[in-house]
């Protein structure tokens, strides 16, 4: 099946698509999603939208007169669950599209010893008008401190000019700029590694035919620049 077309200059479509692979491509690495964060916006939510449905049932079965004091209550019990959610959404949550944990058997001469439990949480952002993904990560391995970091990337990396998301740049793009999701699937940060130096090999390359294909220009840029630094000496 082919993979569905969005538009390349809608950064929420960029965005969205791109933070549903995500968590798609880390739970096939045995990442273990956490849904704590999800499962409190939900209760919240549904908290309140419970509570206006049973206020609105009393008042028209038992009309306002029996209900009016429960339902000032009600009132005041719907918009703090509202601003308990604003707060929970924008002040905890605060843009995280996973939140998880996988843990590594640690082996010697075939013999396994321990499992090693790393914590991973992802955040994601776009500036208005700027096609860049950008993300926040916070890993901790067990036994170290918390460490943090920002990356950033383009969508062209992954979208081609169709507007179809291409999985195996974006895999890389990950595995090689996140440690611990590069331990967690070496091949794709080793793959992406190569990929740079190949584009760097290329561009020296390409320098230096540059170079040798215009020996005449070559010489005379640097008698030029000879010649202005004679010039900037001279009194």
């Amino acid at each position: 099946m082919a993979a569905p077309k969005i538009s390349i200059y809608s950064l929420s479509d960029l965005k969205n698509n791109t933070d549903d692979a995500l968590p798609n491509y880390l739970t096939s690495l045995k990442f273990k999603q956490s849904h704590f964060l999800t499962d409190v916006r939900l209760a919240l939510g549904y908290s309140a939208v419970v509570i206006a449905g049973v206020t609105f049932y009393a008042d028209h079965k038992l009309g306002w007169d029996a209900t009016k004091y429960w339902t000032l209550w009600a009132v005041v019990a719907y918009f703090i669950l509202n601003g308990a959610l604003t707060y929970w959404i924008w002040g905890v949550e605060k843009g995280k599209i996973f939140s998880g944990e996988i843990n590594d058997t640690l082996s010697t001469l075939g013999l396994r010893l321990a499992k090693k439990h790393s914590k991973v949480s992802l955040a994601s952002s776009v500036s208005k008008h700027k096609p860049i993904y950008n993300l926040q990560v916070r890993y901790e391995k067990q036994g170290t401190e918390p460490q943090t970091l920002k990356i950033s990337a383009p969508f062209t990396k992954w979208f081609d000019s169709d507007g179809c998301f291409v999985a195996t740049p974006f895999q890389q793009w990950l595995a090689s700029e996140i440690p611990i999701i590069g331990e967690a699937d070496p091949k794709k940060a080793a793959s992406s590694t190569a990929n740079k130096e190949s584009k760097e090999h290329k561009a020296h390359e390409a320098a230096v035919s540059d170079a040798r294909a215009n020996p005449l220009q070559n010489a005379a840029s640097s008698s030029s620049s000879a010649r202005s630094r004679k010039a900037k000496r001279a009194p």
